[in-house]
């Protein structure tokens, strides 16, 4: 039996208070393919008192007790992985290959990596004749995005379990199949009645609702800085806590010892990833003057190499984007490249040759970029790379700090102690150096106007935690 048209409240498949549907969009078509309910504040109500009736018992489980269920959640997981995966692919565009490869593996690793942070995490300690105790810091409201949709959903909802909270989530209306597996998964795992349920619907009917419920102590949000603002004056009134992860547009310095050829080449990939889609994704590009011809033809060969087509393809690198409204934006800032004097080396406006529907993005890199054109100021969400050239390394780091976001910056050098020196000075929460592999034990979170908070491993679960200091515990 399909739940598409149901929420998950109180440990049961319910239907919405008002009945209300939306098509979700298969973005390789442009076609529905599914309908979901739309939900309402009657619905988040009916959600956050199952929730708050949970939480006193739920918050009081032992660790061994949370271990378990999330054991059990990770097996279950497992069993539904292909699902996982193919939704992703249908709801959002994803290359089948990302979507087993990296959409759905992400979530077992989260999952994974929660459990092994949970094994040996110090909940208490004493600090002379004070208690110093971390506990639950009560029911959280989730809103997560479409991008990577079940990244988001295992990195809140599994260190919120870890920590003892109860939850609400609301994932993307655009996007929304995964979760209601997500949602049979936790069913099917044992997850305690009210301990986590799951309203769909958009901003304006539930995330609003969510933001700023009185019974919610927190909010976490993933998705535009536009939408974090939003939440975060719904929240204030009632000055619970709100964990935002916004947008980006991150810097890639390439120092002038490195492989130019290379790093460029990896670099395009890279920010191709997802169609461009990704709030960490390498979009400005740095090289150093004199290498500037170098890196466009290597730039250039690298964007015409990326397949695009047809997600159900195994050998597609790149699907469409997810929505005719981003489809839009991102053909209107490839224009704006254009008209304010950039180089297009790459792509350009309109759909990749043979694609006549669907919201296909050519792969494309602007070169001679400067600082104050919209393409280097503005993110994209979408196939976009531009190349700014600098004549010193410290040109290289002011341009790079240059910008109201700060959520990830990429270093390059054949010298570690040189690419470690620039790290340091990057303004964002995270930085790699020379392409790394995945760490999901490292805060991933910004600085600026990309948000506040981390999450990811052992610095998720610190977010849902509050402080508690017991004075005179031992005299």
């Amino acid at each position: 039996m399909s739940h598409n048209l149901q929420f998950y409240i109180d440990g049961a498949w319910v239907d919405p208070v008002t009945p209300r549907t939306v098509g979700v969009i298969d973005p390789s078509t442009e076609q529905p393919f599914t309908e979901i309910s739309l939900g309402s504040k009657a619905d988040v109500d009916k959600a956050v008192a199952a929730a708050r009736a949970a939480f006193p018992a739920f918050s009081q489980t032992t660790r061994a007790e949370r271990l378990a269920l999330l054991r059990r959640i990770l097996e279950v997981y497992q069993t539904r992985y292909e699902d996982v995966a193919n939704a992703i692919s249908r709801e959002m565009g994803a290359p089948v290959t990302l979507a087993h490869k990296a959409q759905a593996a992400i979530g077992t690793g989260h999952i994974t990596q929660i459990i092994e942070v949970l094994e040996r995490y110090e909940f208490e300690y004493m600090q002379g004749t004070t208690l110093i105790a971390k506990e639950a810091v009560g029911v959280v409201g989730m809103i997560t995005p479409w991008n990577w949709p079940m990244n988001q959903i295992t990195c809140k909802v599994c260190p919120a379990i870890a920590a003892g909270c109860t939850m609400v989530l609301k994932p993307s209306e655009i996007a929304p199949l995964d979760a209601v597996i997500f949602a049979e998964i936790m069913h099917e795992a044992g997850v305690p009645k009210g301990v986590f349920n799951l309203v769909q619907g958009d901003g304006p009917g539930v995330g609003a609702a969510i933001s700023g419920h009185p019974d919610i102590d927190m909010v976490s949000f993933t998705g535009s800085t536009r939408a974090g603002i939003l939440i975060s004056q719904a929240a204030a009134p009632t000055i619970k806590r709100v964990h935002l992860e916004l947008g980006g547009k991150s810097a890639n310095i390439l120092l002038d010892d490195v492989n130019i050829e290379a790093a460029v080449t990896t670099g395009v990939i890279d920010c191709m990833q997802n169609s461009g889609q990704s709030c960490n994704a390498p979009t400005r590009m740095f090289i150093p003057t004199r290498f500037r011809d170098q890196a466009v033809a290597a730039a250039k060969a690298a964007a015409e190499s990326v397949k695009t087509g047809n997600p159900q393809d195994p050998e597609v690198y790149m699907g469409p984007v997810i929505s005719q409204l981003q489809f839009d934006k991102i053909q209107s800032l490839i224009q704006a490249g254009i008209d304010e004097g950039a180089t297009l080396v790459a792509g350009g406006t309109g759909r990749p040759a043979g694609l006549n529907q669907g919201y296909y993005v050519r792969p494309t890199v602007f070169a001679d970029v400067t600082p104050d054109m919209r393409i280097a100021r503005e993110e994209i969400f979408g196939p976009v790379l531009s190349i700014l050239s600098y004549n010193t390394e410290e040109e290289a780091v002011h341009e790079a700090n240059n910008t109201v976001y700060g959520l990830a910056a990429y270093v390059q050098s054949g010298d570690r102690a040189r690419a470690q020196k620039v790290a340091r000075q990057m303004r964002a929460g995270n930085v790699y150096i020379n392409y790394p592999r995945g760490d999901l034990n490292a805060p991933f979170g910004g600085y600026k106007q990309s948000g506040n908070g981390r999450e990811w491993g052992e610095w998720g679960l610190h977010e849902f935690l509050e402080i508690k200091g017991v004075v005179g515990y031992e005299a």
